[in-house]
């Protein structure tokens, strides 16, 4: 068994970190080697991501975890980096978030009606996804010398190494991805004016990806050759492949800035319905889909937080769980949530604009956050299980949220389903053990799940409460 540990890059959209892990088919020990923060940057053409700020921390965290047997890069989804014929980044990537996109779908449906996109990708409709963003930066100076896309962790790939490729689940999230085949959907790319050959050839969790560039291996101490494992690349995919099912009929959601709810499926579903209820069917490891809902988050939390001056955490939540339960709720899916700044207001706003008490205080508008994140968590689970045609028997809360024990609480209560907290790094573990599997140390995607339960911290929450008082709150979220 291999004794140097495994170097996971976890990329999240408010920080990164780089992580070790010594993995055995019976131990799976990860520690934290480099934790920085990942903030965006407002220029006078938008909000971009300070892609060289992250690589400069990638590259200090690498110089801290020592000797290390390989190396895998997760992230988020959607965004890109464009290089020119010189293999040049033409300009800082932009952030999801930048409002570049507002107008981009309807500017696409006039080309592919949203039923036929829905038909052919399987993707949910979130203004963000990359079509849109290619679709509002056609014309463009810095679109027309492009010469190849990479998404963000293949493009840091592309740094570390000089090899490039495109990572399948992170592919998945473009809406140019055919998820029966797992190719290109190359007739709802042409119709969009978009040429598939811009990016690199795909990639799967488990294949090599190169080697560490000479200069990097200098910058980080490192002794060569270190190779570079292909995860799966969309921290979803990397955090679902971590969650310790040992059931049949689970579901999961994965917490941070967003919260992604949803089942492990075989196969898509493409149904009619299932647009209308704007699920998603995303590709995981082993040819799975991901097939979930998104919900904003802790978003919601971060930001208000934000323009609060960062009140003590721990404090808040403890004012937040003796706050009046269910008193005002908001959809927690609600696209007026996604940009930054004024999110006290907003949130009061929406209970205003349904009838419901403004919440006023901390405490209240905070409680009233994750009283609608459980909300949410319900009717995603709910409704995937109904259009999947599976049932559920527990749910799985992998993330940064697992450590909320309210949240995780309120979810049990509201799904009226126990609720498996942890592991809270489920995205940096999912990154290691993808890596251990390709180098043979652990099997298939059972003992991935197994080792996982059997070697990390986990808390369990039973329901409690009155079923019909979380029914009560969940019809008051859209009434007009």
């Amino acid at each position: 068994m291999p004794t140097t540990p495994y170097a996971a890059i976890d990329l999240g959209a408010s920080s990164g970190r780089v992580m070790t892990a010594h993995v055995t088919p019976d131990t799976l020990a990860l520690t934290e080697a480099h934790r920085f923060p990942n903030t965006p940057v407002r220029t006078p053409d938008g909000l971009h991501w300070d892609i060289l700020g992250l690589y400069a921390g990638i590259l200090e965290g690498l110089r801290r975890t020592g000797q290390v047997r390989s190396i895998g890069i997760d992230s988020w989804a959607v965004d890109y980096g464009l290089l020119d014929a010189d293999n040049v980044l033409l300009g800082n990537p932009y952030h999801y978030r930048d409002t570049r996109t507002d107008h981009a779908a309807e500017k696409l449906w006039a080309t592919i009606p949203p039923e036929e996109l829905y038909a052919a990708t399987g993707l949910q409709y979130v203004p963000f996804n990359t079509i849109y963003q290619l679709t509002a930066a056609r014309d463009t100076v810095q679109l027309a010398a492009a010469r190849r896309l990479l998404m963000i962790p293949d493009l840091l790939t592309y740094w570390l190494t000089g090899r490039q490729g495109t990572e399948l689940t992170n592919a998945s999230t473009t809406q140019l991805i055919d998820p029966r085949t797992g190719d290109w959907a190359h007739d709802i790319a042409a119709r969009a004016g978009i040429d598939v050959k811009l990016f690199a050839p795909i990639r799967r969790p488990g294949d090599p990806a190169g080697e560490l560039l000479p200069h990097v291996l200098d910058e980080a101490g490192l002794t060569g050759p270190v190779p570079v494992t292909t995860v799966a690349s969309h921290d979803t995919a990397s955090a679902v492949a971590a969650v310790p099912a040992t059931e049949e009929n689970f579901a999961y959601i994965c917490t941070g800035t967003w919260s992604l709810a949803g089942l492990e499926l075989d196969a898509p579903v493409l149904t009619e319905e299932s647009r209308a209820a704007n699920f998603t069917n995303e590709l995981g490891i082993d040819g799975t889909v991901r097939y979930l809902r998104n919900i904003m988050g802790l978003w919601l939390l971060q930001e208000c937080q934000r323009t609060w001056n960062q009140p003590d955490l721990t404090a808040l939540l403890d004012e937040a769980a003796r706050a009046t339960p269910l008193r005002s709720v908001v959809d927690a899916g609600d696209p007026a949530f996604l940009p930054p700044g004024g999110m006290p207001d907003r949130i009061a706003a929406a209970c205003r604009a349904t009838g419901q008490p403004e919440p006023r205080t901390r405490a209240e508008i905070t409680r009233c956050i994750l009283d609608s994140l459980a909300l949410a968590h319900r009717r995603a689970i709910e409704d995937a299980a109904r259009l999947a045609d599976r049932p559920v028997d527990v749910v799985h809360v992998v993330g940064g949220g697992a450590r909320g024990a309210l949240l995780c609480q309120l979810t049990a209560d509201a799904c009226g389903l126990p609720v498996v907290a942890g592991p809270a790094e489920g995205a940096a573990l999912g990154n290691v053990l993808v890596q251990a599997r390709a180098d043979g140390v652990i099997g298939d995607r059972a003992a991935m799940r197994r080792l996982v339960a059997d070697t990390q911290p986990l808390a369990r929450y039973e329901p409690s409460g009155d079923r019909a008082t979380w029914d009560a709150a969940a019809a008051r979220v859209r009434t007009p």
